[in-house]
């Protein structure tokens, strides 16, 4: 016979009430409760009658999560924290993949919607939340959260990475590299691409160094782009010898690039990107970056959710910022006595 609630507050000497909170993360018991109810849940092989829970509560215990591409390394660790988070609370994740198409982001967002799900996880392609159509699902009151891109103007909540610091950080390294010509291989048109390039002119800024809007580049969010924009950069009568790219695919492509036209990466140009995704240190030339924290972003929103699912009450929008962090590499590592930074 399957496990009960019923056996699991028996075995703990709790009551039935505390062993449902604690399956469900409420607040109100302490975190050494909760802990105690889920490994004994764990070791009982609990698994919860959904059909009833479902009945009981009026909830699915389904969040759905709309991600602009699941090939990339960084979403796809994003999605497995908000997995970590969500999966010992008994709540099934539903991803969907939108390859940055505003349309089909529409699209899943309805049909996640028309399921009744519990809560959104949304890194949305939208530049702007309201003229994109996404209105009308919030007059649905679905709780949602958005992660690594927030719209200019929205008050919703958030958990992404402080992009303008970002930006100054991956430019400051590279001029502390001795780098004199820095340029930016800019990301699609979303806040935290714009967030990024605004760290990008402060950092020159500071440096004493002049910004030269031919050094700026659209490269998108692949390795291609940034291929196509760094021949583009080599290709100027004055060339840069660094460059800070959007993400890691993309300086994942700007390395081929140099390297296809006979350069050396970093000796004639240093290169930088952002996610730290899982392969950056084996390329061929190991990939200095700055790490954004994906699987404690993805737990951070997934707990953010639960906690706006679990409220009676609206809860204030709020915002999570994780700190970037530089992690320094071959690519960008022109100074000997330049430790590696984890």
């Amino acid at each position: 016979m399957a496990a009960r609630m019923k056996d699991i507050a028996m075995d703990l000497g709790v009551s039935l009430m505390t062993v449902s909170k604690a399956l469900r993360n409420h607040s109100d018991i302490s975190e050494e409760t909760r802990q105690r109810v889920l490994r004994r849940a764990r070791e009982l092989n609990y698994e919860p009658n959904w059909i009833a829970r479902s009945l009981a509560t009026r909830r699915t215990f389904m969040v759905g999560v709309v991600i602009p591409d699941l090939m990339h390394s960084f979403f796809a660790e994003v999605a497995k924290g908000i997995a970590r988070h969500l999966d010992p609370l008994g709540y099934q994740v539903v991803i969907s993949n939108t390859d940055e198409n505003p349309a089909a982001e529409r699209r899943q967002v309805d049909l996640l919607v028309a399921r009744h799900i519990d809560g959104l996880i949304i890194a949305t392609a939208l530049p702007s939340w309201k003229q994109g159509g996404h209105a009308a699902f919030e007059s649905a009151m679905t709780p949602y959260v958005l992660i690594d891109r927030l719209p200019a103007g929205l008050d919703a909540n958030y958990v992404g990475v402080r992009d303008e610091e970002l930006g100054e950080m991956a430019t400051a390294h590279l001029v502390a590299q001795g780098c004199r010509r820095v340029a930016h291989l800019r990301g699609p048109a979303t806040a935290n691409s714009a967030g990024r390039l605004r760290g990008y002119k402060r950092a020159l800024a500071k440096a004493g160094a002049e910004f030269r809007p031919e050094y700026v580049v659209q490269a998108g969010g692949g390795d291609m782009s940034g291929f196509t924009a760094m021949r583009h950069l080599l290709s100027l009568p004055d060339p840069p010898d660094g460059a800070f790219c959007y993400n890691d695919p993309v300086a994942a492509g700007a390395i081929q690039a140099v390297l296809e036209h006979g350069l050396r990466v970093p000796g004639d140009v240093a290169i930088i990107g952002a996610g730290n995704v899982h392969y950056s240190d084996q390329l061929r030339v190991p990939l200095s970056t700055i790490d954004q924290g994906s699987g404690q972003l993805g737990e951070a929103a997934a707990e953010l959710l639960v906690r706006c699912i679990e409220s009676k009450t609206p809860v204030k929008p709020s915002h999570v910022l994780i700190p970037p962090r530089l992690v320094v590499r071959e690519s960008s590592r022109r100074q000997p006595t330049d430790a590696l930074r984890t």
